[in-house]
């Protein structure tokens, strides 16, 4: 067994010899106390001076694990109680006191070291409505579930604390302290325990463009923390590039190390990183994957953004220093979408004139949004400037889906495809995720065909519940469908409560047959995936697959592999009807000694493809079809 502990300046630390010592950046110039609590709730301070760079510490003989405390700011107004920023763990809430950890105590095995990426078959998931309990621990149980099924790898939503009782995470403002409601650290590192002891990854969704709007007290001491040079959707963004942006670079650099080596997670999320501005050299993305990689030498640890600009500079196979493994791609996603729904407004508007060559684009070139500067008009009043790819990216430099957060979360009444698809193109739907080069991922609940909804839902109060109830339905009152105040009227509150129960899964549907079906095509691909595509991944050229639009309905979508020498050894095609129609396509060469059906989806006879079937055949390493 061994014990993992990250080693950082900020927050609370256990000595050696007893005690704790407590360390805060704030350089303001405003008086400052530690207030340490007793078993009974009474309080003691212990003022504190700031030295030269800022920082504040304060070393208390007899504090041990399970102290509370607050720092307590003195100012114009009267004395405020708030939390520690780098709180490992607060129970109470965002604003409540603080609580020092014990990161030893906690035993890890020693055996566990990771998967490559190319074996990575991805799962998001939210804690909160995962299960009935919505808990780390009730989330342990169900993971033997998704090793069964052929998952290698969960993806947490975030996990640092927010204001509230339930939330997406994504407006966290204790970015090293668990969300309390779902449980105590040690119940989340018990849950990254048993999925490695089932052979599975864990990775975390981490949010480092902006604070969340409640909670975030860091402006009153340490005001430099966030500039309005770079402004964001949420205000003033973080300061990466200015005066004291060593100490806010730290903060951040220290987090992501400390989910890795104290959490044993086996990789970061970075959310929507378009959004962070950063004019230094090395950037903060960069700096991050850096130190990163250092850090985690001998692991597998592999690192994703949620990248808006399709910047193919940041991507790299084989986990180079300063550089991510890959960034998920909406490209594939809005594209499909927008085929098999036929919906045509905010983003999907961008790829409404030929959602099947984009698509054959991103399956065979990583990316569709490429070439030139575009303005992307999502149906706001203002458009802003997309950087597109300027060049192909290695495919297992992109994650592709039918379903994550977003792209149900984002729509007014959080439908999942499988309640807007018919069977037969969701089954191929699927398959087409699955059985491509992409790492592909998967949202909670869709290999059982869920069809409950997942809301976009946070436990807000007063003024600031008013302002997103309303700011809620007027996003969407641009769409087409809700024009109408009445119609925008029935979309959910996202504040209430009984928002959030609707998005929780139900487990016991999924013990019916229309539940197990789904699951049973899922677990299929998944084991055809691991079988067929994820051994060879490591020779997948990389460049030169063809991705071509078949009749206007049809796709035909080539990957070329090869050997160590680089010569071309074989090619996976596949052949797909998305249409209601017959499809007539070219078949393959029928002497080629690797010629092999990975798979048929449908019906398929000799060269036709039924309506919604496809085939995934192993040709000769030129490709050529007869």
């Amino acid at each position: 067994m061994m014990r993992a502990c990250h080693h950082m300046p900020y927050g609370a630390t256990l000595m050696p010899q007893g005690g704790a010592v407590f360390r805060l950046w704030a350089p303001a110039q405003v008086d400052m106390d530690l207030m340490i609590y007793d078993t009974e709730g009474q309080s003691r301070p212990y003022p504190v001076e700031p030295d030269a760079l800022g920082w504040r510490e304060v070393i208390v003989p007899d504090a041990r694990a399970g102290t509370r405390y607050h720092w307590r700011v003195h100012s114009a107004e009267g004395p405020l109680l708030v939390p520690d920023p780098a709180s490992r763990s607060n129970p109470d809430g965002v604003s409540g006191p603080s609580e020092v950890t014990d990161p030893l105590a906690f035993e890890w095995d020693e055996n566990w070291h990771g998967l490559p990426w190319n074996d990575a078959i991805l799962y998001e998931l939210h804690v909160g409505t995962f299960t009935q309990e919505g808990t780390y621990r009730a989330a342990t149980e169900r993971l033997a579930s998704l090793a069964d099924l052929g998952i290698t790898c969960i993806q947490l939503m975030p996990q640092a604390a927010f204001p509230g009782r339930f939330g997406w995470g994504y407006d966290g403002v204790l970015h090293f302290a668990p969300h309390a409601p779902f449980g105590p650290p040690d119940e989340l590192k018990a849950f990254v325990q048993a999925a490695h002891r089932l052979g599975m990854m864990v990775m975390l969704d981490v949010v480092y463009n902006h604070f969340g709007p409640e909670g975030n007290f860091l402006p009153l001491y340490a005001p430099t923390f966030f500039t309005d040079r770079h402004p964001t959707p949420w205000g003033p963004g973080p300061n990466f590039d200015g005066p004291d942006a060593s100490a806010v670079r730290g903060f951040f650099i220290h987090n992501a190390l400390y989910w890795l080596e104290e959490f044993r997670f086996d990789g970061l999320r970075f959310d929507a990183v378009h959004a962070i501005q950063d004019d230094s050299r090395p950037d903060i993305l960069e700096t991050l994957s850096i130190r990163c990689r250092a850090a985690c030498a001998g692991r597998h640890v592999h690192l994703v953004l949620e990248n808006d600009h399709n910047d193919a500079r940041r991507l790299a196979t084989g986990a180079p220093a300063g550089r991510f493994d890959a960034q998920w791609s909406g490209d594939a996603h809005h594209a499909l979408h927008v085929w098999l729904t036929g919906e045509r407004e905010g983003y999907y508007a961008e790829y409404a004139e030929a959602p099947l060559n984009m698509l054959a684009q991103s399956l065979s070139q990583g990316f569709a949004m490429t070439g030139a500067p575009h303005l992307a008009d999502v149906g706001q009043q203002a458009a802003n400037p997309r950087r597109r790819a300027t060049e192909p990216v290695p495919l297992p430099c992109t994650v592709n889906f039918l379903l994550n957060h977003d792209q149900i979360g984002n729509r007014a009444h959080g439908e999942r495809l499988h309640a807007l698809v018919a069977e037969a193109p969701m089954r191929l739907a699927v398959a087409i995720l699955l059985l491509n080069p992409s790492v592909p991922l998967m949202f909670m609940g869709e290999e059982h065909g869920a069809t409950v909804p997942f809301l976009y839902f946070a436990d807000w109060q007063g003024a600031l519940r008013d302002a997103v109830v309303e700011g809620r339905r007027r996003e969407f009152a641009h769409f087409s469908a809700f024009r109408d105040p009445d119609v925008r009227a029935t979309i959910a509150d996202p504040c209430d409560e009984a928002t959030l129960r609707r998005c929780k899964l139900d487990w016991s549907a999924f013990e019916q047959a229309p539940a197990r079906a789904w699951r049973d095509w899922y677990a299929r691909l998944i084991g055809l995936r691991q079988s067929e595509l994820c051994p060879h991944l490591h020779g997948l050229a990389p460049a030169g697959h063809t991705g071509a639009v078949i009749a206007g309905r049809g796709l035909d979508v080539q990957w070329h592999f090869t050997n160590v020498l680089g010569q071309a050894t074989r090619t996976l095609r596949m052949q797909a009807n998305l249409s209601d129609t017959p499809l007539q396509c070219p078949t393959s060469a029928q002497d080629s000694p690797v010629n092999a059906i990975v798979l048929d989806v449908g019906t398929v006879d000799d060269g036709q493809l039924g309506p919604w079937s496809a085939r995934w055949q192993w040709l000769s390493g030129d490709g050529e079809t007869a």
